[in-house]
This record gives C-alpha cells, structure tokens and sequence, in this order.
C-alpha cells in the first residue's frame, strides 16, 4: 500500500482530537472503518503509531516522528493549491524563513522586516529540527534558525552553511516549593530521585543527548510526563509535581524557578542555516547579526542569568 494524503491527514486528526471515537466524526468514517485505516498506516510503516491511555491515543516515538512529517507535507501541498501564485507573480522576492525556536526565530523575522527593503519576509515555525533541516534541503525554506546538541551537531555541506548564532547551557527548572530551588545552582545527580516532564523527541537529538548526560551522573531519569505543550509542562513543575530541563532563557515566575546546573553538563547551540544560492544570500551578513541581537535580546528581557549567559558565550567564542 502507497500511503495517500487521506492517510497524512488521518494521522494528523488523530493526533489532534485524541479519540478515534472523535477523528472518525471529524473525517466522516465509521470508528471501524478509521481503525482499519489506521491499522494498514501501521503495517506500511512497520510499527504503531498510537497508543491508548488514560487521556485517550497519544503518539509514539515513531508516531510523533511521521506526524511532524506528515503536517509538514499535508502544509506544502495546501501551499501548492492556495499560494503558488504569489511566489511566482509578487513584485517582492521573498526569504522563506523557518524556526524551531521563539528566542531568536521570531525577533530574526522582525528585524528582517524592519531592515530588508524590497523583500518580503515569511516565517514557518516548527517543533523538530530535525524537520527544518529536511525543508531546507529540499530548498522548501531559505534559511532557518534551529539548535543542535552535543554528539547530534550539524554540519555545512555543499548546499547549505551553518554558523553558529549562540551557545546555551541547558538549565532546570523546578518549583518555588522545592527544597532545592533555594540552590543558586544544582549538581544534576541531586535530581536522579525526581520525577520528570520532558519534551517528546524532536527528531534532532534532544531529549536523547540529556538522558547520556544524566547516565553520565549515574542515574536514570524518571519521565511520567512527555508533553509538547509549554503550559502543561509548567503546571506540572509548579505543581511540584516534576520538574525538567529546559532552556537558560525559560522562563520562571508563577510558582516556577530556573537554575543552572552545576558545570553546564549539557548544552544547545542555537544555528543558522542558510542555502548558499538563493535570495538570503545577499543579505548574510545583515541575518546572522540580526539572529545574534535577537537571541541576546530575548536572553536580557526573560533570563534571570543573562551575566552567567553572557559569560559563558564569551568563554565559548
């Protein structure tokens, strides 16, 4: 079996609704007949996508992966159809701009737009990396802002350079109430009796590269909660219910504190990628200081440590 749209789409609805029950009214099937469905992506793939739960289906590994691809094809035919014509017909060349995260890909956008007259300006923004980096090969963006992490670092090739934007350590973050959170910094096997939230894989290498880092500390860390929702992980931490890692620039307050841990064990590095032909080209130069100013700006607005951040760059450079 060749997997269709309508199957892209299933999984997407899937996921979206949480219930079969409901994905099967949202696609107008009958329960069986979306189970079936379900079941034959499952066998083309090779493994379940899905599983059942409390909270109803949630995504595998493997399901989180084909979900991301899957929205990201099912957004480039629904682009085909609705918006072809501007790319071929507007006055304005445009940058496709993408980002895996808000602390430097949304302020890039903006400067890009103050700055780069006679050029329009459109960002993408995406959970997985690992995703930006494939729609930039296959030339579907101009240039991205997006991380990597140690032992999963990406590398220029012949059609796309990298360089690097900013180096930062990861932090945790816990609750007011928790007997640790006193601690101007913490030894991360201090946590190895803690239960914890963690982001799902964002297909480019974290939360892999931390979990080395806390086996690396002796212990393995306890995840109840995998979540790709900000809100739901900060409700669990102030809860004092879990606490996770999470980046310096996190941001802390309303029950929430955020602390470095001892020796910056594991870090991210915040990366621009651009295609070497193309529209961005020209203005370089101008992007990478942008993306710079952008990160740095977000870091003194919501870190509590921007001296420590600041620092640590300067050793790092």
């Amino acid at each position: 079996m060749d997997l269709e749209l309508r199957h892209l789409r299933t999984i997407c609805v899937i996921a979206d609704t949480g219930s079969l029950t409901k994905a099967a009214t949202v696609l107008g099937l009958s329960q069986p007949a979306l189970t079936a469905r379900l079941r034959r992506v499952e066998t083309e793939i090779g493994t379940a996508l899905f599983t059942r739960g409390a909270r109803g289906v949630e995504p595998t590994v493997v399901g989180q992966f084909v979900l991301s691809r899957s929205r990201a094809i099912l957004h480039s035919v629904a682009d085909l159809h609705c918006g072809a014509e501007r790319y071929f017909d507007a006055t304005a060349p445009v940058i496709a701009l993408g980002g895996a995260v808000g602390s430097v890909s949304v302020g890039l956008a903006e400067r890009m737009v103050e700055s780069l007259t006679g050029v329009e300006i459109r960002l993408t923004m995406e959970y997985s990396p690992r995703l930006l980096w494939d729609l930039i090969c296959a030339g579907r963006l101009d240039v991205v802002a997006t991380v990597d992490y140690p032992g999963y670092e990406l590398s220029s090739t012949a059609d796309i350079e990298c360089v690097t934007i900013a180096h930062e350590p990861i932090f945790v973050a816990l609750a007011e109430s928790d007997p640790l959170a006193d601690r101007d910094e913490i030894d991360l096997p201090e946590l190895a009796d803690r239960t914890w939230v963690m982001t799902p894989s964002d297909g480019a290498g974290w939360p892999d590269c931390f979990h080395v880092v806390c086996e690396h500390a002796g212990f393995t860390p306890r995840v109840r909660y995998t979540s790709p929702s900000t809100e739901s992980i900060r409700d669990l931490v102030a809860g004092n219910r879990a606490v996770t890692a999470c980046q310096a620039v996190y941001r802390a307050g309303d029950g929430v504190v955020v602390r470095p841990l001892t020796g910056s064990p594991v870090e991210m590095r915040h990366v621009l990628a651009y295609r070497r032909e193309g529209p961005v080209v020209e203005h370089m130069a101008s992007v990478v200081d942008f993306a710079m100013r952008a990160y740095w700006s977000y870091a003194k607005q919501y870190s509590h440590h921007f001296d420590a951040l600041r620092h640590r760059a300067h050793l790092v450079h």
